[in-house]
């Protein structure tokens, strides 16, 4: 069985290949107006370029520092996050996935924010007119391992025999 910190490593690696992968496709291959109607009324593929963050916050922000902040910020979790993967002997198995998620999708947002300093992003859900912000692989890696590490922390932890 491999090293628990090589498949954590790896599994972010495979995150930030896949999220390269799938915003390459839609720079290449949807206009930047464009939408694919995946399942009408509830689910389309656009091209849109967020410069903020999360669910567009900062994304009309006028200040030269915008980007130079979020990548810093971004680079700092990523470090840290890489640095709590080094040592997966103290993390349960939740928390190395969760992590490893996390590591993965910060990797690929920080990536397009060093290049381009925008960060790609396209799956948008819908019903009606209630649009769910638009978002990318690197966003649901980000969202599912923050709910893997929820789940981890709610979970009742087993006390060792005789302490009080």
């Amino acid at each position: 069985m491999a090293d628990p910190r090589a498949r954590a490593y790896g599994l972010a690696a495979l995150v930030l290949a896949a999220d390269r992968f799938t915003k390459w496709l839609v720079e290449s291959f949807v206009p930047p107006t464009g939408t694919i109607r995946i399942i009408p009324g509830c689910f389309d593929i656009i091209h849109s370029q967020n410069r903020g963050v999360a669910f567009g916050i900062l994304n009309d922000s006028t200040s030269e520092w915008r980007t130079t902040a979020l990548v810093v910020l971004s680079a700092a979790a990523v470090i840290f996050i890489g640095v709590l993967l080094w040592r997966p002997e103290k993390l349960d198995r939740r928390s190395l996935w969760g992590l490893a998620l996390v590591l993965g999708g910060a990797a690929g947002n920080l990536f397009d924010r060093i290049m381009w300093g925008r960060v790609t992003d396209f799956l948008e859900l819908y019903a009606g007119d209630y649009h769910w912000p638009t978002f990318n692989l690197a966003d649901s890696a980000i969202v599912i391992g923050s709910g893997l590490l929820i789940l981890d922390m709610l979970r009742p932890k087993r006390q060792a025999a005789n302490v009080p």
